[in-house]
């Protein structure tokens, strides 16, 4: 079990595959990329199977979310899939990605195990989606968007993140496509992890600008009892349902409380935080040969040091060193 000092179990694991990525979203990286890890840094597929079934069988985890950078640059990630799906106690698992290469990937991903996915789109209109991203890929998301439903590959999340000037007036026009496309939208408020460390609490649009926006054109029900663990969106009921709409509001309603959540580095450090400051090095001992005892007792170390709060609400505030696309979304 992976329990904190303050009764926090977690039992989601978020696994980074990859640092790469095949866009430079504006909010996460420079219009050049980054240094990326060398081969050697990153974990090996045997490495990652090996971690996540540490994690499972004597760990408690239960939830299993690939991301990046972004995963489906991962060459063996339908392996590393079909793998997991055979532990037991089986995981749930599922995929953050840009979506891009999911109309070639999506029904290998489904045939090997892989239960749903969440896809980032910011925007409806190629011209904004080319200026936030810096790439023209737009209809390639369309598509796998749609090839990822059709695989059944549900609930297909989306994840959205508004920025001032650019997309901040797309909410409702975001809302009522999903709907109609029988997909779940979920925005997100913007985080500080971007590799420019360009983020200012003072320009983000908020849960509070989103929710105001939405009920200009729809009417919105919040849900009782909703849980905000290893989903933390809080959610509404859109014009009385089946469809529901979720804002995930990272910044202004943390939810550190009820986190349940571990992380995987691509290059194998555990973070027990997104805007953790250190890291446990689990790759050491992989590659020393350690059993998986060690690097189990290792595991739930790095996990009972987890702070009350990621800080954000504080005003010595340090963002992280790696960006997001190193340290998994």
């Amino acid at each position: 079990m992976l329990i904190d000092t303050y009764g926090r179990i977690a039992t989601d694991l978020r696994v980074s595959l990859t640092d790469k990525c095949n866009l430079r979203c504006t909010y996460c990286m420079p219009e050049e990329g980054l240094q990326w890890l060398g081969k050697s840094e990153l974990l090996s597929d045997d490495e990652i199977v090996r971690l996540i079934r540490i994690a499972v069988t004597d760990l408690g985890i239960t939830e299993i979310r690939f991301t990046g950078g972004e995963p489906l640059l991962r060459p063996g990630l339908v392996g590393i899939v079909e793998r997991c799906a055979a532990l037991e106690p089986r995981p749930r698992m599922s995929v953050t990605t840009n979506g891009i290469g999911l109309k070639r990937t999506a029904a290998a991903l489904r045939a090997a195990g892989l239960d749903r996915v969440n896809v980032s789109l910011d925007t409806l209109r190629p011209d904004v989606f080319k200026t936030l991203t810096r790439r023209d890929r737009h209809q390639d998301v369309l598509d796998g968007l749609r090839a990822a439903h059709e695989a059944g590959l549900t609930p297909v999340k989306i994840n959205t993140v508004l920025m001032p000037g650019l997309n901040d007036d797309e909410a409702p026009d975001l809302l009522a496509w999903a709907v109609a496309h029988d997909y779940e939208l979920r925005f997100i408020e913007q985080m500080p992890l971007d590799a420019q460390h360009g983020w200012k609490r003072d320009g983000m649009i908020t849960a509070g600008d989103i929710l105001t926006s939405l009920r200009t054109h729809f009417t919105l029900t919040e849900e009782p009892g909703t849980a905000r663990g290893s989903a933390p969106a809080e959610r509404w009921t859109v014009d009385g349902g089946p469809h529901r709409v979720g804002v995930i509001a990272s910044v202004t309603r943390p939810f550190c409380h009820a986190c349940d959540r571990t992380r995987l580095t691509a290059d194998g450090q555990v973070r027990n935080c997104l805007f953790a400051q250190e890291e446990t090095d689990l790759r050491g001992a992989l590659r020393s040969e350690a059993p998986d005892e060690e690097i189990a007792a290792l595991w739930k170390r790095a996990m009972w040091g987890k702070k009350a709060g990621s800080g954000l609400d504080d005003p010595s505030f340090l963002q992280p060193d790696r960006p997001m696309s190193a340290i998994g979304g």
